[in-house]
């Protein structure tokens, strides 16, 4: 009884220290330290989330729930390179080392800010005793919300803050965060590396999966922002919030899962998701498939993670490949893992018992051997292979970075002072000299850009499974960010990712070349339907925004085609067959007209010969010479000089031929004249030569005006699909006076040839000079509404074909009977026959015309004498008479 009195308060004294340092131990965080004389702060979400059922209405601390291996590797990379540094000769030689204090943020804001606030009340501590040095640095945090949250009260003491992980491009922003640091790139490059591998692959329809918070809308934003440059659209947002636990999660997913079978079209999923909300959303969307019976297979997707999940163990171990479909994951850049995986082993050879002052070893420990009852030695090795399991090299790489950056610049700092002394070194001259020099890891420098970060670019990952477990692909790719560009790392690996260029994820079937998209209404300009180029308009690509015009110059294309197609140039062709014919035809003509010129020659002394008009119609024959060569001109391709030449040679040649018919048809009503005082004028006006070369020089008048003011030229006529070479006339007033003065000429040989058209029948030229003219009119008149209303290659061939009907017409009914006689009927081509013909004409005659011969002694030629009454009249003109 007497023990009992002595023992029980000493009894209740332990049970009140007892609770006394529970109480202390609920309301202190978790963390690690380590002893040195420069302070590192680190923060690291060790727990996946605090639970926060609210008891009381008191400041208190939230307990932290589901340990994260990931988190407890990234810790264990910060004391492997704060061990190391203080292993290297670099801090020796300043004679510093490095401590650390670590604390759990459990992946709270809250708990992340009072890890802050504990930091910075060591700087403020007044006793060094009893706090130790002030931390002069902080390492962390994982993510961007709770790094946002550090980096503000941070500022204000400019303690710098190096995070190893967070993304958020607004930590970029130096005017609100000066202290703030970062061994990676802002989401700024990882959404434009996903944007141009979207591009690459043709996927331009997509949705999008966040969680809440700075890092998920950050990186929303800026999705969108590059997605819709590159004609990207965004099928859907699914925003799930970070609270793990909560109510608002499972709905969140829930809605997230039916809305991904919603959009079908939406083959591709970029998501900026955390690890545990990825497995949520596949274990629901595995659930919705089974419940709707439907095949596992149609809940496949191309799924482009980024950095927060791309690498997770955690969703490796909760997923099947096969039901997810492919996974293409954004990683940070990594280096060697040998230092780490040492440090793995020298924890697995120290033992259970020799975790130091780390409680996140000693709480993995505890979790791994409640679970399954290991020993000592089997636990220890199998807490470090869960520890090898979820090592990411990328992670080790940037804590590496961030701890080699602090102490390189504790040193650029220490050389010229004695820093053992707390206060010594002040975090602003820590950071200044972050800020102004490289440091080193493995030989390779680094240094901060003037956003304060690192940017190495990015690695592409492909997860792939062997039925059983998922493993994540080595490097598939490589993003270099000074280019927007990708390699591939081997052959295998670019043939791998090409296998995904049979997955369509677009909203409208693709428009093919020869079509364009024409958008519908909607808010979305990736949705829309395929319109077919019109003519002259051609797509050569797939999805094209526009159809592209043809040069209209010298292209064009049918509806619906893919190119232009050159237009054909034409033009009145040597090679046409119907040009074939109308150059023969004027080459005949030449030669006929040549062959009758050399004929006439021959018969020149003979009556039919002189009757056809001596030596005037050698010059109708060179002239019908030239119009036939001019007719040549009209085919073949057009030039200025052809164009020029072949309207003048024909003008002037063939109003030299009128002109000398207009001259017989004169000479014919002089020499049957009977009126005496008619006579008279008509002998004293009838001077051949004369009226020849002035008909001429009018003729040739009018063409050099038409040739200096606005001469013909070749140009080429622009139709829908060819190209027409011709020669414009220049003037049409100039070339219908040249036609016109032709015409009148003509005219007027038709009016006298027509009064003469009575006289004798074999030596009459007046009824063939007739039909003649009156076949040049009737064809030029119907050229003139011909060649207004016809068009294109065969325009030249129609005044090709009316001169030479002209040029036909005459050499027919001019010299084609003369030849006859002088060929055929011999009889018919002496004095005699021709005297015959005139008595047999003046006995015919109504009136008493009597004639005689009268012998003409200056030239020996036998005119006759016409006696009409008491008037005698000699008709003995000249020697080539009628």
């Amino acid at each position: 009884m007497a023990w009992l009195l002595i023992c029980w308060p000493i009894t209740i004294l332990l049970i009140i220290l007892g609770m006394g340092r529970a109480a202390e131990k609920e309301s202190s965080m978790l963390g690690a330290t380590a002893k040195g004389t420069v302070i590192l702060g680190g923060i690291f979400a060790v727990h996946e989330d605090v639970e926060k059922e609210n008891r009381t209405f008191a400041p208190h601390l939230h307990p932290c729930i589901r340990l994260e291996a990931r988190g407890l590797v990234s810790m264990l990379a910060m004391i492997n390179a704060v061990e190391k540094v203080n292993r290297s000769p670099l801090l020796a030689d300043v004679n510093v080392t490095l401590g650390y204090h670590i604390l759990d943020s459990c992946a709270d804001v809250s708990t992340a800010l009072r890890a802050t606030a504990h930091f910075i009340e060591r700087s403020h501590c007044p006793g060094t005793t009893s706090c130790g040095p002030p931390v002069l640095a902080v390492v962390g945090a994982s993510n961007s919300e709770g790094s946002i949250a550090i980096a503000r009260q941070l500022t204000l003491e400019m303690i710098p803050q190096i995070s190893y992980s967070s993304t958020a491009v607004t930590l970029s922003d130096k005017r609100r965060f000066p202290a703030f640091m970062r061994t990676i790139p802002n989401d700024r490059h990882q959404t434009a590396a996903m944007v141009s591998l979207l591009s690459t692959y043709g996927w331009t329809w997509v949705g999008v999966v966040i969680t809440d918070g700075n890092y998920g809308q950050s990186a929303l934003e800026n999705f969108v922002s590059q997605a819709s440059k590159h004609g990207i659209c965004v099928a859907f947002k699914s925003i799930i919030p970070q609270a793990v636990g909560s109510q608002d999660v499972r709905s969140a997913i829930t809605q997230t899962a039916r809305t991904i079978f919603e959009n079908p079209a939406a083959q591709v999923i970029v998501s900026f998701a955390k690890p545990t909300l990825m497995v949520y959303l596949y274990q629901e969307l595995k659930n919705q498939m089974l419940r709707g019976g439907r095949d596992l297979k149609s809940m496949r997707r191309v799924w482009v993670a980024s950095d927060s999940w791309s690498s997770s163990s955690s969703v490796k171990e909760n997923i099947h490949l096969e039901d997810m479909g492919h996974v293409l994951g954004f990683t940070f850049k990594s280096g060697d893992l040998s230092s780490f995986n040492e440090y793995l082993s020298r924890l697995e050879a120290a033992g259970y018992s020799d975790t130091g002052d780390n409680v996140f070893l000693q709480e993995l420990y505890t979790q791994l051997n409640a679970s399954e009852g290991y020993g000592d030695t089997a636990l220890v090795s199998k807490a470090v292979e869960t520890l090898r399991e979820h090592t990411h090299a990328s992670t080790i790489f940037s804590v590496e970075m961030a701890v080699s950056a602090i102490a390189q610049a504790l040193v650029s700092v220490c050389r010229n002072r004695d820093c053992r002394t707390p206060g010594t070194v002040q975090p602003w001259e820590l950071l200044k000299a972050m800020w102004m020099e490289e440091f080193k890891l493995r030989d390779k420098s680094f240094k901060f850009d003037s956003s304060g970060d690192i940017n190495l670019g990015y690695d592409v990952t492909m997860w792939r499974s062997d039925g059983e477990n998922i493993h994540v692909q080595n490097v598939v790719a490589e993003y270099h960010p000074h280019n927007n560009s990708f390699t591939h790392s081997t052959h295998s690996t670019a043939q791998q990712l090409n296998a995904l260029k049979h997955i369509i994820s677009k909203c409208s079937k693709s428009c093919v070349p020869g079509e364009s998209k024409k958008t519908t209404k909607g808010p979305h300009t990736c949705c829309y339907e395929c319109a077919i180029c019109s003519a002259n308009y051609y797509s050569n690509d797939t999805d094209m925004a526009q159809c592209l015009s043809c040069d209209p110059v010298t292209e064009w294309s049918p509806e619906g085609t893919s190119s232009c197609l050159p237009k054909d140039r034409l033009f009145f062709s040597w090679q046409d067959p119907f040009a074939m014919v109308l150059l023969t035809f004027s080459a005949l003509g030449v030669i006929q007209n040549l062959l009758v010129s050399a004929l006439f020659l021959q018969q020149q002394d003979t009556p039919v010969v002189k009757a056809a008009g001596g030596p005037l119609s050698q010059v109708i024959l060179f002239s019908l010479v030239i119009s036939d060569i001019s007719a040549m001109l009209f085919v073949g391709r057009p030039n200025s000089l052809q164009c020029k030449a072949r309207q003048v040679l024909f003008g002037v040649s063939f109003t030299l031929c009128v002109s000398c018919i207009l001259v017989k048809t004169l000479h014919i009503l002089l020499a049957f004249q009977f009126n005496p005082e008619l006579h008279e004028v008509l002998r004293g006006l009838y001077k051949p030569y004369i009226i020849v070369a002035i008909c001429v020089s009018l003729q040739a008048a009018t063409c050099i005006c038409w040739l200096v003011l606005k001469s013909p030229y070749n140009h080429i006529v622009n139709n829908p699909t060819t190209l027409l070479e011709a020669c414009h006339e220049g003037s049409y007033l100039a070339f219908g006076v040249m036609l016109g003065y032709i015409a009148v000429l003509a005219f007027m040989c038709f009016i006298c040839a027509f009064k003469g058209r009575k006289l004798p029948h074999l030596y009459n030229e007046a009824k063939f000079i007739t039909f003649s003219m009156l076949l040049y009119l009737i064809s030029w008149l119907l050229f003139v509404p011909v060649y207004i209303t016809t068009s294109g290659v065969y325009l030249p061939a129609v005044e090709m074909v009316v001169i030479l009907i002209s040029n036909y017409g005459i050499l027919c009914c001019h010299f084609f009977p003369k030849c006859y006689i002088i060929l055929f009927k011999k009889e018919q081509n002496t004095n005699t026959a021709f005297r015959e013909k005139l008595y047999e004409y003046s006995n015919n005659t109504t009136d008493v015309v009597s004639v005689s011969v009268v012998t003409n002694c200056r030239e020996g030629v036998t005119c006759p004498s016409l006696h009409r009454g008491s008037i005698t009249r000699h008709c003995c003109e000249r020697s080539n008479s009628i």
